[in-house]
């Protein structure tokens, strides 16, 4: 029997490109063909937004040796076929061949693919994916989008001013009064629509406001100025499934409140070169030895962080898979949803491990709730027969 075709699409015009293609290399197409069960197809989009698919994309070093544009001035961009399904077609005149998409599997972090892009090409392109469906991709990578809609459904957020940016730099001032008068310090300021971390900065004082503004403006056309949980415990939550739901772990980072969790602390200080995160008591770490797994908090917190993380991914309409942040004040025991993150880096494929699911069964499973949810969508009808162009 014939093995699916499973595209894994990665990189793309975003702030998080080299996170989009560790994610593919290392936490999808790796497993992916250890679990033998899938053809695998790297498609990489550049940073100026051509596609391209070629086996040698599936290897790192090809990234990391500098030749990646050398190499790709050799080949020729994927054409999309919407035919029946889903088709990347290369070559030209005698020499073009197509090669027909089973599943696609996005692997692309942030703007121009985690959003919600790429998953609405996959929907006119009628073929099955893996992750949030469309609406749930565009509200969860809008932070304010996001808070509102919780915040709507009974949940707690933290206080938070938002503004485009052409409304923002047409009165700063006014703007600047509302943080205050509105707002306690310290503050976070981050742009509405990137994740990683990128843009976002820890403000004590008014003096600061605007740079911190600024810096997130520069990255994005919406941003939101936020309050800072007291007594703060930090955790995320990866969570996957369609109607029925399963969580991982509470994952808690172990940063200092002036450090917080940012894009160095993610993917940098905890690396093979780097200096290495900090280390819980027992001596449990995550990824890179910033976290901790479980999360260290009495049981009946615990649980109502999970309650929560479970309720912000049916409110926002998740499915297949996402994570959710939330910030636990644990002095009133209050937990707030932070955001909604509907590819996490590496698919968080660490927090799944320690729960009892490999690196491959994930995919695998991932895979699954995809067909799963492309099946429930072909028994609902969406054309419509009527007379109504018999009028003309």
């Amino acid at each position: 029997m014939k093995k699916p075709t499973v595209a894994v699409v990665f990189g793309s015009r975003s702030t998080e490109h080299d996170v989009s293609i560790i994610t593919a290399l290392s936490a999808v197409i790796k497993p992916l063909e250890l679990s033998q069960r899938y053809n695998v197809l790297p498609v990489y989009i550049t940073k100026d937004g051509r596609w391209f698919s070629h086996p040698k994309l599936k290897d790192i070093s090809l990234y990391r040796s500098g030749a990646l544009d050398e190499f790709l001035d050799k080949q020729r961009p994927v054409a999309l076929l919407f035919d029946n399904g889903l088709q990347l077609v290369q070559g030209k005149g005698l020499g073009v061949r197509a090669q027909q998409v089973d599943i696609v599997f996005p692997a692309t972090h942030g703007t121009h693919g985690e959003d919600g892009e790429l998953m609405a090409i996959c929907e006119m392109a009628n073929v099955p994916y893996v992750g949030c469906d469309v609406p749930a991709s565009v509200v969860a990578m809008d932070k304010v989008l996001a808070k509102q809609v919780v915040a709507a459904a009974g949940l707690d957020t933290p206080a938070f001013v938002s503004f485009a940016k052409h409304a923002y730099e047409a009165d700063p001032a006014a703007y600047a009064k509302t943080i205050n008068a509105q707002l306690t310090y310290p503050v976070f300021v981050k742009p509405a629509h990137l994740g990683s971390s990128i843009g976002i900065s820890r403000v004590t004082d008014k003096q600061d406001l605007a740079n911190a503004i600024e810096v997130a403006l520069h990255y994005d056309s919406k941003a939101l100025v936020e309050e800072a949980v007291p007594n703060l415990t930090e955790v995320t939550l990866p969570i996957m499934g369609n109607d029925s739901l399963t969580p991982a772990l509470l994952e808690e980072p172990l940063t200092s409140v002036e450090d917080f969790f940012d894009f160095d602390t993610k993917y940098l200080r905890g690396g093979k070169k780097g200096k290495g995160g900090a280390k819980a008591a027992s001596g449990k770490q995550g990824a890179q030895g910033y976290s901790v797994i479980p999360a260290n908090l009495p049981k009946d917190l615990y649980a109502k962080a999970e309650a929560t993380g479970l309720s912000a991914f049916r409110v926002l309409g998740c499915s297949g898979f996402a994570r959710i942040d939330m910030l636990i004040n644990t002095k009133t025991k209050t937990v707030y949803f932070n955001e909604a993150n509907p590819l996490p880096g590496s698919l968080y494929a660490h927090n799944w491990q320690r729960a009892g699911v490999s690196n491959v069964d994930l995919v695998c499973r991932l895979i699954d709730l995809a067909q799963e949810r492309w099946q429930a969508q072909k028994k609902q009808e969406t054309t419509f027969t009527s007379s109504f162009l018999q009028q003309f």
